[in-house]
């Protein structure tokens, strides 16, 4: 079922609206609050007993990829992941939501900051800050889509230990008359320690770019909150493709704190002149993983063709992406500043000369 949350005054559909807590009705202004709209969910439908049959029902609608839209009655189809998502047709905000029930459903959400035309304005200015960027990409690109997702993140806590050896060199210069000695002492330092990392976000969506989810970061988690529907409306989202222990979440996650410790277990040695790593053995101890919504506006662009992606941060609007270089500005850079240099070298020639 696909629900629409209908504004009490007029009947048309509430949208979320980022950095607060309430939904707007953008027809006749009406707000209604996350809090109540989930009060009247709890009272209308969360009647349900989540038994084994449930859970099995519920599983097995997971193929099913159609949904009717509660405004105009269209038939829309969405892939099995899709959870939020818009009608093409009347532009109403669609929550399927037995698609995060029982083991789909989110522990916490970070709701939306930035609002659409925040991103645009971002986007804009992401356009004119290359300095190889070719003119004509910041006059023909074209804002091809700009979505606003909740992206599944699995975030893990984890705790590291590690033992380790190190070489290291203190080295001080003596002088005696016109001759300079250099010295150079030998330490091995010894290091055992352990850490506790906490909100580790891996993102478990198959159809999002692993490399710009992980650039998304920091979020702020002082502003994670219970999840609740509300918060998805007139935005999209999905469910995650990938369970916390899946090899490839595992693999991913167990990389970072790999380097998180051994760079504290190193920045834990100082006052040597140099250091070398000699040895490490680290052992990892995972101690929970939450299901988690995190916003991500992502933009399509279009250039010479190609359909390229920009993310922002929906929570503190950093930016990721990458713009083209114009071959042509980048040789005439280098080749200004090389005469640059011819210039000023046949000027001091001519000057010692």
């Amino acid at each position: 079922m696909a629900n629409t949350y209908r504004c009490p005054g007029c009947g048309a559909s509430l949208e979320y609206t980022p950095g607060t807590d309430a939904l707007v009705c953008a027809y006749c202004g009406t707000e209604v609050s996350v809090e109540q709209l989930s009060r009247n969910e709890a009272g209308e439908n969360r009647t349900e007993n989540h038994s084994a049959s449930d859970m099995e029902d519920t599983q097995a609608r997971q193929s099913f990829h159609g949904y009717t839209c509660q405004s105009c009655g269209a038939q829309l189809i969405t892939d099995e992941y899709t959870t939020a998502t818009t009608c093409c047709y009347c532009g109403s905000s669609a929550l399927i939501q037995e698609r995060l029930n029982g083991i789909w459903k989110p522990v916490g959400v970070i709701p939306f900051k930035i609002n659409k035309e925040q991103a645009k304005q971002s986007f804009r200015e992401w356009l004119c800050r290359g300095m190889f960027t070719p003119s004509v990409f910041k006059q023909k690109a074209t804002l091809e889509n700009i979505k606003g997702i909740y992206v599944p993140f699995w975030l893990y806590d984890y705790r590291a230990e590690i033992s380790a050896s190190a070489e290291c060199t203190k080295i001080y210069r003596q002088r005696r008359g016109n001759t300079e000695f250099v010295h150079t002492d030998y330490y091995i330092v010894e290091r055992q320690g352990f850490s506790n990392y906490q909100k580790i976000p891996v993102d478990a969506s198959e159809r999002m770019p692993d490399d710009i989810m992980d650039l998304m970061e920091p979020y702020h988690y002082n502003e994670l909150k219970e999840f609740e529907m509300p918060y998805l409306s007139g935005y999209e989202s999905e469910k995650y493709n990938y369970e916390s222990n899946d090899t490839q979440m595992t693999g991913r996650v167990e990389e970072r704190v790999n380097n998180y410790i051994l760079q504290d277990m190193r920045n834990s040695i100082t006052g040597y002149s140099s250091t070398h790593i000699l040895r490490n053995q680290i052992s990892l101890h995972r101690n929970k993983a939450d299901y988690t919504l995190l916003p991500v506006w992502m933009i399509t662009y279009r250039y010479k063709g190609e359909n390229k992606s920009f993310a922002i941060n929906g929570q503190t609007g950093k930016q990721v992406g990458e713009l083209p270089n114009s071959p042509a500005k980048i040789a005439a850079w280098f080749g200004g500043i090389t005469a640059g240099i011819m210039a000023l070298l046949l000027l001091m020639g001519g000057f010692f000369g």
